[in-house]
């Protein structure tokens, strides 16, 4: 047992200094145009390869789900789409899906595609508004009208044909 404590010491130091690591190293400066290289900083170390894909993973340009484009109204209280689609791809296929399947890993993230749940228009609109288990609620957040157009939008897609729609006066009765 003695002979593995150190062992186990040096592969926790050197898994610490990997996770420990700068995410990315900044590039050294460029001259100024007409100014010789002679003063220019010294460049620092290159980042690990890891590194970098993780800086481009979490970059503002990385590869989103189509659609994905969540904004807010200027008071940043409200999601600014509107119509049922919009409002699903911006907010709600981050996590079910773009197709509506659903996902499991992290946490489960119930499929919405041909959902018998989703027979009684009533229910979906309780669940966007108040949240349900892990799923956060968006009442505060989306105005009746567009909790009732990204219900309807899932209950009438992916495979769902519940053609009786919620209006906005559906989902005003359910708010306290």
């Amino acid at each position: 047992m003695n002979s593995i404590l150190p062992r186990l010491a040096a592969g926790s130091a050197l898994l610490t200094a990997f996770l420990c690591a700068p995410v990315l190293a900044q590039p050294a400066a460029a001259p100024a145009s007409g100014t010789s290289g002679a003063a220019a900083q010294p460049s620092q170390p290159a980042a690990p390869a890891r590194s970098r894909s993780m800086a481009k993973r979490d970059a503002s340009e990385a590869a989103r789900p189509a659609g994905f484009n969540p904004r807010f109204s200027p008071e940043g209280e409200h999601f600014v789409q509107q119509g049922g689609e919009q409002l699903y791809r911006s907010i709600c296929q981050g996590c079910h899906m773009p197709q509506g399947q659903g996902a499991q890993g992290a946490g489960m993230y119930p499929a919405l595609a041909k959902n018998a749940r989703l027979a009684a228009g009533a229910y979906p609109a309780f669940v966007v508004l108040k949240g349900l288990r892990g799923m956060p609620p968006f009442g505060q957040r989306l105005s009746d009208q567009q909790v009732a157009d990204v219900v309807n939008y899932v209950r009438t897609h992916f495979g769902n044909d519940y053609r009786d729609a919620l209006s906005a006066q559906d989902v005003a009765k359910q708010r306290p």
